[in-house]
């Protein structure tokens, strides 16, 4: 069939989600007959320089012939398959081209990390793109340093062809990993290197030094001493200093009972410490509600001593000019002093009152 004059040849194409691809078939002989394209539903496309499917995206690129070209723009996840060039000989000759459509990964998506981690603490982070066609491949990286997370997790979406993949990554964090810039990237052949990467910055409480003691007394004094701690290892920040334990870094994690054996060769005496680690994010949260509630209620209170300021102020003004009109009537045509007094007393009733005085 390779020395077949007439039978057309193609190559297979591979294709991004959006972008354009060309097709091309040519034989290196013709007799009159037409080269014609179908697609991967058997649709006819273009007959020699014929459109035969009334779709925008596809154009002629060339026709002659030995040769016809076309192309099809803003490719979909459904041009993916074969496409059949086809020569009207006898017999018809035909040939396939295979077309891959690449799902474009969205760009990674960071969670897990919402509030400040304490020093020595462990975060879990996870890492999701979605879209990819194949499965993209996840990278972490701290700061410019690749680090390794847990193998993707693939799943396929239910509605298109294509891919959600997700990692985790868990980190015991430091004191030098705040403000580190934890990052993700997604490989896929879609996408030039580094064009999905989405960063996270650490932020780290820094906790305190803290030491607990063991105080024994004896006669030779203690010379050896053994520190454990019930139902559990020793902290990974822990350090035995001779009677002290050392913590370098305070956390939660360190929440326990300690016990210290002391010895000084002839007997032994047993010391417990019980260490509780509050959490300063969670103080630190419990103290804005308590001032949050307090601004509350001193607005509110604000707010009742206005309303009363406000009654009592048109309180105040009816009864003044209540006062001034009392006190204006009968003041006028009074021929002297005494008698405005009199009339400014008696006058609101209407009516002469007569007055006895007894001297």
């Amino acid at each position: 069939m390779d020395d077949d004059p007439f039978q057309p040849m193609t190559q297979d194409e591979t294709v991004s989600v959006g972008g354009v691809v060309t097709l091309t078939c040519s034989v290196k002989e013709n007799d009159n007959s037409s080269l014609q394209w179908s697609n991967t539903a058997q649709q006819t496309l273009y007959f020699g320089e014929k459109r035969a499917l009334r779709d925008n995206r596809i154009q002629l690129v060339k026709s002659t012939g030995t040769e016809l070209i076309i192309s099809i723009a803003d490719v979909q996840l459904s041009d993916d398959g074969e496409y059949t060039c086809s020569i009207f000989t006898m017999p018809v000759r035909t040939a396939r081209a295979t077309v891959t459509v690449l799902g474009v990964p969205g760009k990674p998506v960071i969670s897990g990390f919402e509030d400040a981690v304490q020093e020595g603490g462990r975060v879990t982070l996870t890492c999701t793109s979605t879209g990819s066609k194949p499965p993209a491949k996840l990278h972490w990286f701290r700061d410019q340093e690749e680090i390794q997370g847990r193998p993707d997790v693939v799943e396929s979406n239910p509605e298109e062809p294509t891919y959600t993949v997700s990692s985790e990554l868990t980190l015991t964090v430091s004191r030098k990993d705040n403000n580190a810039l934890i990052a993700c990237a997604v490989e896929h052949s879609s996408i030039d290197s580094g064009d999905k990467r989405t960063e996270q910055q650490l932020s780290v409480l820094e906790g305190e030094k803290f030491y607990l003691q063991c105080v024994a007394n004896g006669n030779p004094e203690p010379t050896a001493f053994l520190w454990r701690r019930k139902d559990a290892e020793l902290p990974l920040l822990a350090k035995v200093d001779g009677a002290f334990l050392r913590f370098e870094s305070l956390n939660k994690s360190d929440n326990g009972v300690y016990e210290c054996q002391a010895d000084n060769g002839i007997g032994m005496s047993d010391v417990t410490h019980t260490l509780l680690v509050q959490d300063p994010t969670a103080m630190s949260t419990s103290s804005g509600v308590d001032h949050a509630v307090i601004g509350g209620v001193v607005a509110v209170i604000v707010f009742i001593m206005l309303c009363l300021l406000i009654v009592l102020g048109r309180y105040l003004i009816r009864h003044k000019g209540t006062y001034l009109t009392h006190e204006a009537k009968g003041s006028d045509d009074a021929p002297d002093a005494d008698t405005a007094i009199i009339n400014a007393e008696g006058g609101h009733s209407g009516v002469d009152d007569k007055k006895e005085y007894f001297i």
